[in-house]
């Protein structure tokens, strides 16, 4: 299963006759043209991130009636994301003179034979006139059909682009995550090197310490090393990260096998990345060494890139 985006675009357009042709299938996505002559509809698609799935329409009234049906559409193809959804319609034959029937030009020469009877002075009709009568005589043609087929072709565009742009949105995570094993890898072995370090610091201090006193000769070598080592255990259990180190590569396997399974992974991965920024500032709040410090900095900038880039998926 793929991993989607929340982001997108598409587009699509079918006209009144290719409505009654075959339905659209993921092999057939691509925008049917509108016969010469006949009337179509075009209808765009936009999405945005969002936490959940926020549908806007932006139909002309005379498609108020679909709304219904778009929103069974989208409900059932995106389950998080911003929607707008933008309905056009459009007529080929707004700009070709129309072809007057015998029974339309019948009925006006009736209509202007009786203007005349009453209106001996009314001037008579241009031919411009009576095309323009004649078209806007004409029967609307019924375009829900032709909207319905533009709907589901742009749905299924729209599904394929947030899916590519899913598969990128994968690939930055991933980039990531191998970031932050190899930092959890380095900064594993930095513990005891500073406890080590810590140790032979406490030593030479209690060294100067003693010596500064004039009390150096009354305590022995070995205590001097009992107590560096009691003070060095301590400080070893207060800079302990292990747990955290630990807690912080589960948290990365888990986002791998979200990511590698797919579908609706977009809130669970927001829920481990807020504790993976748990973690984080704790190791940062244990870091001792400049090598810690360090590391959790670059571990807190590698989450901070991936919650931006989670926030895109659905």
């Amino acid at each position: 299963m793929s991993v989607y985006s929340m982001t997108g675009y598409a587009s699509a357009t079918a006209s009144a006759a290719s409505s009654h042709e075959t339905p659209p299938s993921a092999d057939n996505l691509a925008p049917r043209a509108p016969a010469h002559g006949g009337s179509a509809v075009s209808i765009e698609l936009r999405s945005v991130n969002g936490r959940f799935l926020d549908l806007g329409f932006r139909l002309p009234d005379e498609f108020r009636a679909l709304e219904p049906a778009l929103r069974d559409l989208l409900g059932a193809a995106f389950k998080r994301g911003k929607i707008e959804l933008r309905l056009n319609a459009r007529s080929e034959s707004d700009s070709h003179w129309p072809n007057p029937q015998p029974d339309q030009l019948n009925r006006l020469t009736r209509l202007e034979s009786t203007i005349h009877g009453w209106l001996p002075k009314a001037p008579a009709l241009s031919v411009h006139e009576v095309l323009q009568w004649c078209k806007g005589g004409a029967p609307a043609e019924k375009l829900d059909e032709a909207a319905l087929d533009a709907a589901k072709r742009c749905i299924a565009g729209l599904r394929e682009a947030r899916g590519r742009e899913g598969e990128r949105l994968v690939a930055v995570l991933m980039e990531r995550v191998d970031r932050l094993r190899e930092l959890a890898l380095q900064a594993e072995p930095l513990v005891p090197m500073v406890v080590k370090r810590q140790q032979q610091r406490f030593l030479d201090r209690w060294t100067e310490a003693l010596e500064a006193a004039g009390a150096a000769q009354t305590i022995s070598r070995e205590a001097l090393q009992e107590r560096a080592l009691n003070e060095a255990a301590a400080y070893a259990i207060r800079i302990d990260v292990a747990e955290e180190l630990a807690r912080l590569r589960s948290h990365l396997e888990e986002i791998a096998r979200l990511l590698k399974a797919g579908g609706e992974v977009g809130k669970r991965l927001d829920f481990l990345i807020q504790e993976l920024l748990r973690e984080a500032n704790t190791l940062a709040s244990k870091a001792s060494a400049l090598e810690l410090t360090n590391i959790s900095v670059e571990m807190k900038v590698a989450i901070e890139q991936m919650r931006e880039q989670v926030q895109n998926i659905e």
